[in-house]
Formats: structure tokens, sequence, C-alpha cells
């Protein structure tokens, strides 16, 4: 039942399979940013936090030799690394396969470098009632919904819209058998569990916590980054 898990023990798949091909040639996870690559933002966030125990990191097959150098240079204990699949859902199901004795599973897009210790913690707190939790941020924009050709069908009510981010956190049993009976391609963790009829809940996620996917986003990231090191 929620909320009945003897232990917290929390494992951590880190999804960076993808290929760059929005980025005009520059491979975003190792692209500079504050100083370190930009994938070792979030592996390091993770690799500090004393809630988790380990990481799965899935990269594609061209990335898995300079990951694992990475690796070794800045001394990720708890990182293993494995190759993804063709899709999304594909290589989350490989990064799974590489944890091991875990409650809880958080995964989390390699190309979100922002990830804080305080949405890890918040996501714990929440999973541990629901199954299934998901970092969020309220939409500011209007949105349109399209019915062809760019015409406008339908204006959607704003308040009722949340944008999707990463972390997303579940139960062990949960995710992996989402991902075990999964027929569809879906983008995000969440859809996966609906399927099994689990309602996931949302919580506040945090605007800076990008999802670098254009030469833009990696511009906006660099401004992030040299204000978070600032704050520091």
């Amino acid at each position: 039942m929620p909320g009945e898990s003897r232990t917290d023990k929390l494992g951590v798949v880190i999804v960076a399979a993808g290929k760059s091909r929005r980025m005009r040639g520059v491979n975003k996870l190792f692209a500079a940013l504050g100083g370190k690559p930009l994938l070792a933002w979030s592996v390091e966030t993770c690799q500090k936090s004393s809630l988790i125990q380990q990481i799965a990191v899935v990269l594609n097959s061209k990335d898995l030799a300079r990951g694992q150098k990475l690796k070794t240079e800045r001394g990720w204990a708890k990182v293993r690394l494995c190759t993804g699949g063709t899709l999304r859902q594909d290589s989350v199901r490989e990064g799974l396969k590489l944890l091991d004795d875990c409650d809880w599973v958080m995964i989390h897009d390699g190309d979100r470098p922002f990830v804080t210790s305080h949405l890890i913690e918040h996501g714990l707190k929440i999973v541990r009632n629901t199954r299934a939790a998901v970092a969020a941020v309220p939409v500011k924009d209007t949105i349109k919904l399209v019915a062809g050709a760019r015409m406008i069908g339908k204006s959607l009510q704003r308040h009722r819209l949340w944008a999707a981010q990463t972390p997303q956190m579940f139960s062990f049993d949960v995710i992996t058998r989402a991902y075990e009976n999964l027929k569809v391609e879906v983008t995000d963790d969440a859809t996966a569990v609906e399927s099994l009829g689990y309602k996931a809940q949302l919580y506040m996620g945090d605007y800076r916590n990008i999802k670098v996917t254009t030469v833009e986003d990696l511009a906006l990231a660099r401004i992030i980054a040299r204000e978070w090191k600032e704050k520091d």
C-alpha cells in the first residue's frame, strides 16, 4: 500500500541517449556549461545526494566511452552506464535493468542540468504516498489546440495546464511493470504508469529546470549556470 515502504532506497535513471539532432552539430551532453560538461550537472547533484544510492546513466553507443571517461575523471562512484535504445522508453527500460534492490526510482532527463536537491527531496515525499510523482510547473502562456493548417481549434484553460518536467518518481514495482507492459510510444514516464491505471501527482517544479534541446536553450542554460554559481 502507498506509504508502507519499510525503507527509502532510491535509485536514479538519467536518460541521456539522444543524438542532439536539433543542436546544429553540438553534442549537448558534453557541451561546456559553467565550467563542466552539461551532463555532469544532473549526475553530480544525484551523486552528492544522501537520498540516492545508485545511478544508471543511459547513453547512446557513440557517447558510451566518453561517458565512462567522465565517470572515472569525476569520481562518480554511484554511477553505472549502459547504452539506450531507439526510443526514450527503450532507454529507460535499459536503465531500470541496472538498478538493484530499490524501493523508489527517480527518472530524469540528462539534458535538464538544473535539478536540485529540493526537487529530489520533495518528489520523494510525494511518491511515498502516491507511488507516482511528477515535477511540473504551471503554464504561463495561453495554449492553443490546432485543428489543422495551423488554425486554432480550441483555446485551452490555462489555469488547468501544467508543463511536466523531470524528475519523475515512482515505486520500483509500478514503473518496472509499466515498462514491461508498454505497447505504445510515450513521451514521459508518467504516461507509461497511467497506462496501468495509476494516477501521478504533480508537485511544484522549477522554471529554471529547463530542457536543453536547441542551441538557444544552451545559451539560456549558460546564463542560468552563471547566476547559479554566483549565488553559490
